[in-house]
């Protein structure tokens, strides 16, 4: 793990630049490209030094960060790999203390998982398919089905057929309502961002949440989404 002291020194760094470039806009005098770019390099070392601190706080100190980046439109790549980073936080990348998990910190990963569907690149598709294979919070699970619903994208069937795949355990073994509402409108993104067209695998899943154990308004969202797809044949 990274040193609070690292940490700190890089903070105080940031600060000054900050207050450099707040003192440049209060004169009117605009930055260069080569101070833009040393801001914009502060911020990108901020968020990747705080998001491997220990603390959970630390961690969703560093998603706020990340979402005020992505709200001025940064989106690079360091930016997606931290979230791929925090998306695995005691999932992919485990710590333990006499044996104990200490980084399990599902809203983390869910909040991960909301930024990279907003990012919404095929490398952020990457990474919310590997949340699916490996995450066993459904809260994080809906979260990132969502997020592939956004970016709508489904490249050799693969978004699908993970998607049918999470689905399809849970509707066996513990069915999750908001997970399944998840599901049936990420499919209908998809659906809609390919002309219509679905695979089989959506189709089986959409049966099987219209009569699995689901709550009413659930199962017929599923019927209808169903008929629609008919529709569109």
């Amino acid at each position: 793990m990274f040193s609070l002291k690292r940490f700190s020194i890089l903070i105080l760094m940031g600060v000054i630049v900050l207050t450099a470039a707040a003192a440049q806009s209060s004169t009117g005098r605009g930055m260069t490209v080569e101070e833009s770019y040393l801001m914009e390099y502060m911020e990108i070392m901020i968020i990747r030094e705080t998001a491997r601190l220990d603390s959970r706080d630390q961690k969703l100190r560093a998603l706020d960060y990340i979402g005020e980046a992505i709200g001025r439109g940064n989106t690079n790549d360091e930016i997606r790999e931290t979230l791929a980073y925090l998306s695995g936080e005691g999932r992919r990348s485990v710590a333990r203390e006499n044996n104990r998990v200490v980084n399990n910190f599902p809203d983390v990963r869910r909040q991960a998982a909301r930024y990279l569907g907003i990012i919404g690149t095929e490398e952020a598709r990457q990474s919310l398919i590997e949340i699916i294979q490996f995450e066993n919070e459904p809260m994080v699970l809906q979260e990132a089905i969502k997020s592939l619903g956004d970016i709508g994208t489904n490249e050799n069937n693969e978004t699908v057929r993970y998607i049918a795949w999470v689905m399809d355990r849970y509707t066996n073994l513990n069915p999750d309502n908001l997970m399944a509402l998840a599901a049936i409108d990420a499919f209908e993104k998809i659906a809609s961002n390919n002309s219509g067209a679905i695979s089989q695998e959506a189709i089986t899943c959409l049966v099987r949440i219209s009569e699995g154990n689901y709550l009413t308004p659930v199962k017929e969202r599923a019927r209808q989404l169903l008929a629609d797809f008919r529709n569109y044949r």
